[in-house]
């Protein structure tokens, strides 16, 4: 039998879920009556957060009673897509899918169209993944702390690849930089998959990329994993330390992925949005598909889920201007 990785899992997924159309509607409307609910994806199709939209979207039936249409709007690093929606109506029927970029986006961008903290109202986290330090299995560095020591002097040549300037593996990595006091020099690739070319190669010593994308070619025995970037072990690898386990307590920065609403909704509009997505999240099927591409499922509510983007409005744009992070 073909194995496929998670990546094109994942796309194969998303192909799948575009092809299969709305489900019937039924039930009660959070909208007006007939009203589709729209899901405005910052990114362009067949990527993990437009996978994980088309997912919830093909039970809002069942959840929510309403059709789901997914609507792809990329463009200036998700900042297209986050204006139109911060412009539609606050009824329930226009919501914006996001991951983690959209709280780094402040912190970099000069201006933006949109006021990320009042123009929105959080709904429901619905993932998270985390990144991984890799390096090539013929790599001296066998662990995180020998890692740590080639990148400790001033003058060292240990550079560490990313899936892009301003991504949350870039911050990620700048993170342990400035934790552990030292110095890897960052490599920036425009995506995951031409980052793990070179690591694996050798052309780059370390990588910290999603874990989605890595862990096929961990577990394929092409790279070795060092540590993860979230709070917990990750439960498909679970021998391998977070960085706070290894000398950085307190580190974590996974990539979450969920759904905001335009401002001023109606708190029990809102309250049904949550209620309709958090049924489709205790699925067994859907939490079983995300965590075998790489995803720790999550069902945060509105006020969590506000609490954490917020905080990572803040704290990336902090981290952002330490590193000279800046986009016009």
């Amino acid at each position: 039998m073909n194995r496929c990785s998670p990546t094109v899992r994942i796309a194969m997924l998303a192909a799948a879920l575009v092809f299969a159309g709305p489900s019937a509607a039924g039930g009660d409307k959070v909208a007006g009556p007939g009203a589709p609910l729209e899901i405005t994806v910052t990114f362009p199709p067949g990527g993990g957060t437009d996978m994980l939209a088309r997912l919830i979207g093909s039970h809002a039936a069942e959840g929510l009673g309403r059709t789901t249409v997914v609507e792809n709007r990329p463009g200036a690093s998700g900042n297209l897509g986050a204006r139109y929606v911060a412009g539609r109506p606050a009824d329930g029927s226009s919501l914006l899918m996001v991951n983690s970029s959209f709280a780094v986006n402040p912190g970099v961008f000069k201006a933006l169209p949109f006021d990320p903290k009042s123009d929105f109202t959080a709904i429901i986290n619905v993932a998270y993944i985390a990144s991984v330090i890799v390096v090539p299995v013929a790599s001296p560095y066998k662990t995180f702390a020998e890692v740590m020591a080639g990148a400790a002097p001033q003058k060292n040549t240990l550079s560490y690849g990313s899936c892009g300037a301003g991504t949350p593996q870039h911050l990620a990595g700048e993170l342990i930089n400035i934790q552990a006091k030292v110095h890897m020099l960052h490599v920036p690739y425009k995506g995951c998959g031409p980052a793990l070319n070179d690591i694996i190669g050798g052309q780059v010593a370390v990588g910290v990329i999603t874990m989605s994308s890595a862990l096929p070619f961990i577990k394929a025995g092409r790279l070795r994993a060092l540590a993860v970037t979230s709070r917990e072990r990750f439960a498909q690898l679970p021998d391998v330390p977070t960085v706070a386990e290894q000398g950085l307590p307190g580190y974590e920065l996974s990539q979450w992925h969920g759904l905001l609403a335009p401002k001023g909704m109606p708190p029990a509009v809102k309250s049904r949005l949550y209620e309709g997505f958090a049924k489709i999240m205790a699925r067994d099927d859907v939490k079983s598909t995300l965590a075998s591409l790489g995803y720790t499922p999550a069902n945060d509510g509105p006020e969590a889920f506000q609490k954490i983007v917020d905080g990572d409005i803040d704290r990336f744009a902090i981290l952002s201007k330490k590193i000279g992070l800046t986009a016009e």
